[in-house]
């Protein structure tokens, strides 16, 4: 997963020098947004020049998706009734290739041990997110456009490939089915909220056919 992000966001490193940003407003952008897509989506507003408030409320729309990531993760890593000391550190880090891999790998650790381990993890894969932004902020100009769009494009794959990986149940199956033919016809027909609906509507049907399934 670190090796997929750190691709990646060479993508992005390009696309943010493309658009006019400076390398430090590049990083901290990199830093403060730990997810891609609202990443791209905040420079695609800076470059558009877009007022702060169409800026903000675009990447909080792109945020919309993490909160149901970060309502199953919570679970995970309490000991007990209560989160560990500075546990809402954790949420930062909750971004799509960080949460598949916990998913996958802290049932498997000691309860005490996941918050630790979590957090050695996410800040991890944001060092690696980091150094891909740099390498591709200093690349740019001499990768081609359709280079750099391949890099973006390594992140979604990842994801993809890790529910397929992951999927056990035939109501995961399911999920994964629908958002593969919901989404391009959603692209098409609400571009900007096609993977909210995609996943709301996939993820329902899915539901509510494995409540039905003994």
């Amino acid at each position: 997963p670190a090796a997929v992000l750190c691709t990646s966001s060479m993508g992005f490193g390009a696309l943010a020098r493309d658009s006019g940003l400076d390398l430090g407003l590049t990083l901290f952008i990199n830093a403060t947004v730990f997810a891609l897509p609202g990443q791209v989506v905040l420079v695609d507003e800076i470059a558009g020049g877009a007022a702060l408030f169409g800026a903000a409320f675009a990447l909080a729309l792109t945020a919309v998706r993490l909160l149901p990531m970060t309502v199953t993760l919570m679970p995970l890593i309490r000991n007990g009734d209560r989160l560990p000391p500075f546990g809402f550190l954790a949420v930062h880090f909750v971004a799509i290739s960080v949460w598949v891999d916990a998913a996958v790998r802290l049932p498997a650790l000691p309860r005490e041990k996941r918050y630790a381990y979590f957090l050695g993890m996410g800040f991890g894969m944001l060092v690696a997110t980091l150094t891909g932004t740099a390498i591709g902020y200093g690349l740019a100009g001499s990768v081609s456009p359709i280079i750099s769009a391949a890099l973006l494009f390594m992140s979604p794959v990842f994801f993809w490939l890790s529910q397929v990986g992951t999927a056990r149940l035939p109501a995961d199956w399911l999920a994964i089915g629908i958002g593969c033919v919901l989404g391009p016809l959603l692209f098409l027909i609400a571009p900007g909220w096609d993977l909210l609906l995609a996943g709301l509507v996939g993820g329902t049907v899915a539901f509510m056919v494995g409540r039905r399934q003994p």
